[in-house]
């Protein structure tokens, strides 16, 4: 009997050892993923200083609306910055990073936050121009709102030793910018589907960020905590 017990609970043991390094491999595997698109999707602004920038998403928009000085500020200030936290921000969730080299995290912590401010602020702008109407617009706009605000609170923590809050923060904030990355996933494949942009560009208004911060309360929820 007592061999039996000892049996079954290493079987257990084992599998749950297991268990664990499926899990770490998975995560492994999604931080690449997310590393790689990060990277692609945050240089992707360069692609307008490089050709006629009449194409993507900017071929939806009227020539009154792209020869206006204050638009155009706003959307390369969004693009531009955007895309620098895009390709900063996911090495901040380095343990390793943090922990060997706190003064290089602070510092790219520091300009993350100084991008996306302006970013999202100029999202939230241009984002009144949406193309698609009230449903695309409130969903641009309630992204940028929760970018700035989740960003600004993760800044605010930090400065007040709130360690915990600030990395819980930090990463609904990554999970709002990500949606620069899952908006270009979503967006043909709605296209595909609906066979209309202007629909498909509606839905992926809310679907680009929505799931994004889902998944960020399920990541939260597994935070350990560390020390500051």
């Amino acid at each position: 009997m007592m061999n039996l017990r000892w049996h079954t609970s290493n079987i257990t043991a084992h599998n749950n050892v297991l268990l664990q390094m499926d899990f770490n491999m998975a995560q492994r595997i999604s931080r690449i993923m997310i590393a790689l698109l990060a990277t692609v999707i945050g240089l992707y602004p360069a692609i307008y200083f490089i050709q006629d920038r009449r194409f993507g998403l900017l071929s939806s928009k009227s020539n009154e609306l792209l020869s206006n000085t204050a638009w155009n500020i706003g959307f390369y200030t969004h693009i531009i910055l955007g895309g620098i936290a895009l390709l900063i921000g996911w090495i901040q969730f380095s343990s390793k990073l943090r922990l060997q080299n706190l003064s290089i995290h602070r510092v790219i912590g520091k300009i993350y936050v100084a991008c996306v401010l302006p970013a999202s602020l100029a999202g939230i702008g241009i984002g009144f121009f949406a193309t698609g109407g009230l449903i695309t617009a409130t969903g641009f706009i309630c992204l940028g709102i929760i970018w700035f605000t989740t960003t600004l609170l993760a800044y605010q923590k930090i400065r007040q030793l709130q360690v915990e809050q600030h990395r819980k923060l930090m990463v609904y904030s990554y999970a709002a910018c990500f949606a620069a990355v899952t908006l270009r996933i979503w967006l043909p494949l709605l296209i595909s589907a609906f066979g209309d942009f202007i629909i498909a560009y509606s839905v992926v208004a809310w679907l680009c960020w929505v799931p994004n911060m889902l998944v960020a309360g399920l990541i939260v929820r597994r935070l350990k905590p560390v020390s500051a």
